[in-house]
């Protein structure tokens, strides 16, 4: 059975088949949230530590750390990146203990977050074009930890199913050829809109379906994608997680704050047998008993009736 091990210092999250969803936090990421890019740049965390600690509250199971901040005083990611990446990533491990997702398009940052981060990591992303191939997965090799492959490559973003499984494979294949096992690889088939695209989700539940069986890879996704540019796109989300689980896909990068969304995987991992006795289901829907309500001074239950 295919497993996928992300590690902090004291924790361990395992992307797995047999296993809970994974839920990726996707809140620490300053794209398309200008308030906590003017933040970064002025060298303020507090949203950062906000939001670290809201997702872990909420269920998140790995924290994606993005700092893709485009200074205005110096413009060069190659050059602004790599420390942002690492003061963001030591404050958040120093505050939380579950495992973290370096993210970038820029080798230096995923270098330079890898240099600095407890446990093992996993690592977001590469694609299947050949010079991010021949940068990346030499990374993964030489800090030995798993990392997320998106299903596009020189050529851009397939609509084609056939065309983003091809580049899946292409990219397992050359792991391989650097040591890098299939167990270690985290395919994004890559979700298009419902709203632009009728089949986009038939296409996304069709490709993890193969990616399982003929791959064996465990797989994860943009969730918000299928609902670009609909309105209720929590609904949407919300219908799409456990359909996407049903079919094989064992994680996804996402806002955990989004209790619908949140609450249609905790009863997915409940129907699936992902959720032993229904500990987690039972725990995050009780209802609070009122203090001292149905107990007596002593702790001895009221008689009723």
């Amino acid at each position: 059975m295919t497993r996928t091990i992300v590690e902090s210092a004291s924790k361990t999250a395992i992307i797995g088949f047999d296993q809970p969803f994974c839920v990726i936090g996707e809140r620490i990421n300053p794209t398309g949230r200008k308030k906590l890019a003017r933040e970064l740049e002025a060298g303020d965390f507090s949203t950062v530590m906000s939001d670290a600690l809201a997702q872990v509250a909420a269920g998140a199971t790995i924290l994606d750390i993005n700092a893709g901040v485009v200074y205005n005083s110096n413009p060069n990611p190659n050059e602004t990146e790599p420390p942002l990446m690492q003061k963001v990533i030591q404050m958040v491990q120093n505050l939380v203990d579950i495992p973290l997702c370096i993210d970038s398009s820029v080798p230096g940052a995923l270098e330079a977050g890898l240099e600095v981060c407890k446990g093992r990591p996993l690592l977001n992303s590469v694609t299947g074009e050949e010079d991010k191939l021949e940068l990346i997965l030499p990374l993964v090799k030489k800090y030995n930890v798993p990392v997320v492959a998106i299903s596009n490559d020189d050529t851009g973003i397939s609509e084609d199913p056939d065309v983003r499984f091809a580049v899946a494979k292409k990219i397992v294949e050359r792991a391989a050829d650097f040591g890098i096992p299939a167990h270690d690889i985290v395919v994004d088939p890559l979700v298009m809109p419902i709203g632009a695209m009728a089949t986009a989700g038939l296409q996304v539940f069709e490709l993890v379906r193969r990616l399982r069986m003929e791959l064996g890879v465990n797989t994860t996704c943009g969730a918000s994608n299928i609902s670009f540019g609909l309105p209720n796109r929590n609904g949407v989300n919300a219908a799409f997680l456990p359909m996407a689980m049903a079919s094989g896909m064992t994680s996804a990068i996402m806002n955990p704050m989004h209790s619908l969304e949140m609450d249609a995987i905790r009863a997915a991992n409940l129907l699936t047998n992902n959720d032993p006795h229904g500990g987690v289901w039972i725990k995050a829907n009780r209802v609070p008993t009122p203090e001292g309500e149905g107990r007596e001074r002593g702790g001895r239950r009221r008689r009723r009736g």
